[in-house]
């Protein structure tokens, strides 16, 4: 599939997507997780600003180091995509993120660089959780949208993956332009 196809799929939710990665898998704190009531976003993502404006706020997460079943499925899927072990671990990030619902649900290993990616200046999916704030939407997650956010990781995690090839991509645009400034004279 052409670059520019690939970008678009991964940004599409309407297109299938697996990449084999386990990121993001939500989990519990406390044992098994019950959907009809483990699913409230109650970890201040998200608080009410002036005129029912929705401001992000810190939420909750921690990060830390891959265990070491994490790391291994991290840079099991480096050959396929042409890097080695160090280079996926690098791209994605040194460290991970628990990222917090409430007290007990949570996404396991949200990489650092999935984490904190941005798109239009924005916190991707911090950005999401602020609008899911129990408080501000007024119910709970459904687990369909529960398991969007593990898919939201996964797909940014493809992207971040694909960046190497990106800029590589970009060089070759940029050496190949059309000089319409010499094309006038």
């Amino acid at each position: 599939m052409a670059l520019g196809a690939r970008v678009s799929a991964l940004l599409d939710p309407r297109v299938l997507f697996s990449d084999g990665l386990s990121l993001g898998t939500l989990s519990s704190a406390v044992g098994a997780l019950d959907p009809s009531t483990d699913l409230a976003v109650t970890a201040r993502w998200g608080i009410a600003g002036r005129g029912g404006v929705t401001m992000p706020s810190t939420g909750r997460v921690t990060e830390r180091p891959y265990t070491a079943d994490e790391h291994t499925a991290i840079t099991e899927v480096a050959a396929p995509l042409g890097l080695s072990g160090d280079q996926v671990v690098a791209l994605l990030g040194e460290t991970c993120f628990d990222v917090y619902l409430n007290d007990v649900a949570y996404w396991r290993c949200v990489p650092s660089n999935v984490w904190r990616y941005r798109i239009g200046g924005y916190q991707v999916i911090k950005k999401w959780l602020s609008y899911r704030e129990r408080a501000l939407l007024g119910r709970d997650l459904k687990p369909e949208e529960a398991r969007y956010v593990t898919e939201m990781v996964r797909r940014i995690a493809a992207l971040v993956l694909m960046e190497p090839e990106l800029d590589a991509n970009y060089e070759r645009v940029k050496a190949d332009v059309w000089g319409w400034a010499e094309a006038s004279k």
